[in-house]
């Protein structure tokens, strides 16, 4: 509970939380992203991406620079930020690695890969082996469904996907992060560090090209579009003159 209240704050003590770790390129970029959209308060998701990209969490200075830019109490930020569990209330390693622990990783050894990470790793949920932002630091969590059943195992580095896993195999991925590599994912762009990946989420993309290389698609994914194919198996089509159901009275 003691981290839900360092977020829920009053007006009056974050007055004086000190917000010089956003430098002005920080601020302008986060007036690009409200740009982006007819309502500012809009934003927020994306920028609180973007204060975790520099930070590796969101941090109550974090908190407040969305509540100046956007105009908005710091008890509303705080609201969203403490909601979604991708915004983090500590620190995070140079990676998060997400073992998906969901019904059917689980029971194809999902629960196993996540018990075999902590003990090399000596921490739980959300714990960081090493000193958080540095070379080779990790932070653990299980994840609720990553949406990859079909390839299950699955765990994410940084939201990157690695599929059809082992315990042996996500051991060894660890280690190879800890020793300073990046292994390729699955599916997807060369891998990137946290903050990197939260910039990419908050909407930056500084090398295009590279960050959309990389299958996203896989086999298994698409099977059952193909065998409709294969079949000529279609949906039933919707009548021209079909009746629709009327809209409901604006009030």
């Amino acid at each position: 509970m003691t981290e839900q209240f360092e977020f829920t704050t009053t007006e009056e003590q974050t007055g004086a939380v000190d917000t010089s770790v956003f430098g002005e390129d920080t601020r302008a970029e986060a007036k690009q992203i409200i740009a982006r959209y007819p309502e500012s308060r809009s934003a927020l998701l994306p920028m609180l991406h973007l204060v975790q990209s520099v930070q590796g969490h969101v941090s109550p200075a974090g908190i407040k620079l969305c509540a100046e830019e956007l105009a908005l109490s710091v008890a509303e930020v705080s609201a969203v930020a403490t909601f979604y569990t991708m915004y983090k209330r500590k620190p995070c390693g140079q990676h998060l690695v997400s073992v998906c622990t969901n019904t059917m990783c689980a029971a194809l050894g999902g629960d196993a890969i996540y018990k075999t990470l902590g003990e090399h790793l000596g921490v739980g949920h959300e714990g960081t082996a090493g000193e958080p932002g540095t070379e080779g630091s990790i932070t653990l969590e299980h994840a609720e469904c990553l949406a990859a059943c079909d390839f299950a195992p699955v765990l994410q580095v940084n939201y990157e996907y690695y599929d059809n896993q082992t315990s042996e195999q996500a051991l060894e991925l660890v280690k190879s992060l800890q020793r300073g590599e990046r292994p390729k994912p699955t599916r997807g762009p060369e891998l990137s560090d946290f903050r990197g990946a939260e910039r990419q989420l908050a909407g930056f993309f500084d090398d295009l090209d590279e960050t959309v290389t990389g299958p996203s698609q896989a086999t298994e994914t698409n099977r059952g579009a193909a065998l409709a194919q294969e079949r000529g198996w279609t949906a039933p089509s919707m009548p021209d003159d079909a009746e629709l159901p009327p809209l409901p009275e604006k009030k």
